[in-house]
């Protein structure tokens, strides 16, 4: 028998699981009730030290192949479930058993018909597609070529009013460096087919709520993808001096729930054009991202609208000086050229008002609206002189005593050789493995 594991942890955790035996024959005793959707494949769920597992029984090529891209999807911080282990070779003779694929139980998901069942709290039909657009718009951007689109391959979490999905079944997946056009029609076939199928199903078993009906729910799907897609990844142009346009085509990309990993500015007869590529993220990615490139210690919000400066200052350093900037380059100049002097430029009977990075924030905010009334670019500095001087006097006190740290205090300083590091970074081993 061979056992690949994601970590020593869930190996210890799992230990004592009978692997040997066909997975109809586990004992009860081990097994738990857990919300489940259809699956084509035998699936029970195992607990061991308060961690629920999800147990797949599966012939081994394609058991192989989910555990690879689901792992790939993990190390691209994706939404789907998290693999702990593929065993093979199980049986005394090779091939004499399938394969098991395992992973964790996603907490609090539900499936699709126990979300419509209306055994739980109500659902309705848009919040379902956002959700499920939103998975299969980030699953395309990284690359991933879905190929069973269905509800039935989704899992689903409540987050603050709004439905977030997740991909439970990788089986027939492909991972690459972009989808063609044709993969990303072939995806939304399926989906549309799958969904109104699907659908149908719960219609005449269970019904549907009020509202729902199954075809006009799966155009509006692809529907809603195409809207989605076209708004993420289109190319802006505007004015050579209306850059300040880019700010708030980056809080509208936030809202739709994608953050810009890169901003390439390149010239055109009618002005300048931006290409933007969305990057899927995670909840708390920017405030990791931000101490990783700068050192700061900001808020969520805070951390996401200073990234959105610093590919600002990067695209305009590239342009400047007719190169690539690397990103962790950018950052270091952005918290030594732009962000420690803003900081300095603050009176001492009116440093204790707001901390270093919300400071800054409600500079960038400032400068926006200023902009916006000159319909033209002003500059951090006049931002910041601006600010100072109309707006922070009026602000009301924060901190009790003391007054707001320095750069030096209120920022972990890395040195430059820390700040370059490959771009491309898995926040979440980086946080385990990386020494301070």
């Amino acid at each position: 028998m061979r056992i690949q594991v994601c970590s020593p942890s869930d190996l210890i955790s799992g230990a004592d699981l009978p692997w040997e035996l066909p997975l109809k024959d586990w004992p009860d005793d081990i097994l738990v009730e857990m919300p489940r959707g259809i699956s084509r494949n035998t699936v029970r769920f195992a607990a061991r030290n308060g961690i629920v597992y999800a147990v797949k029984e599966l012939p081994e090529r394609p058991a192989t192949r989910e555990y690879r891209w689901l792992r790939a999807l993990q190390e691209h911080d994706l939404p789907a479930v998290q693999p702990v282990a593929l065993i093979t070779e199980r049986g005394e003779k090779p091939g004499h058993m399938m394969a098991l694929l395992i992973t964790r139980f996603l907490e609090f998901a539900l499936p699709y018909r126990t979300l419509l069942s209306g055994s739980r709290l109500p659902i309705d039909q848009d919040r379902l597609l956002d959700a499920m657009v939103n998975l299969l718009v980030r699953l395309h951007l990284a690359g991933f070529h879905w190929g069973d689109c269905s509800l039935s391959n989704t899992l689903f979490r409540r987050d603050a009013g709004r439905l977030a999905a997740y991909m439970v079944d990788a089986e027939t997946g492909e991972m690459h460096p972009q989808l063609s056009e044709g993969q990303r029609r072939y995806d939304l076939i399926v989906a549309e087919e799958n969904v109104a199928g699907e659908l149908m199903d719960v219609a005449a078993q269970i019904g549907l709520p009020p509202g729902i009906d199954p075809i006009e729910t799966a155009n509006n799907l692809v529907e809603r993808y195409e809207r989605l897609w076209h708004e993420i990844t289109r190319d802006t142009v505007f004015r050579r001096d209306h850059q300040f346009r880019i700010a708030a085509y980056l809080k509208k990309l936030n809202n739709l729930g994608f953050d810009v990993e890169e901003l390439e500015m390149r010239t055109t007869d009618d002005g300048t054009r931006l290409r933007m590529r969305p990057k899927v993220v995670e909840e708390g990615h920017h405030r990791r991202r931000l101490h990783e490139l700068t050192g700061l210690i900001a808020q969520e919000n805070q951390s996401r609208q200073i990234l959105n400066e610093i590919h600002r200052h990067r695209a305009w350093l590239s342009e400047q000086e007719k190169r690539d900037i690397p990103q962790a380059v950018a950052a270091h100049r952005w918290l030594v050229e732009v962000y420690k002097p803003a900081l300095l430029k603050i009176p001492e009977d009116q440093a204790g008002k707001l901390e270093g990075p919300e400071f800054f924030h409600q500079i960038l905010e400032h400068r926006w609206f200023l902009s916006e009334a000159a319909a033209a670019d002003v500059g951090t500095e006049e931002a910041t002189r601006d600010y100072i001087t109309s707006i922070l006097p009026n602000v009301a006190e924060e901190r009790l005593s003391g007054k707001v740290e320095e750069p030096t205090t209120q920022v972990t300083t890395p040195e430059l050789k820390t700040v370059k590091k490959p771009i491309e970074i898995d926040l979440a081993k980086n946080e385990t493995t990386r020494k301070e």
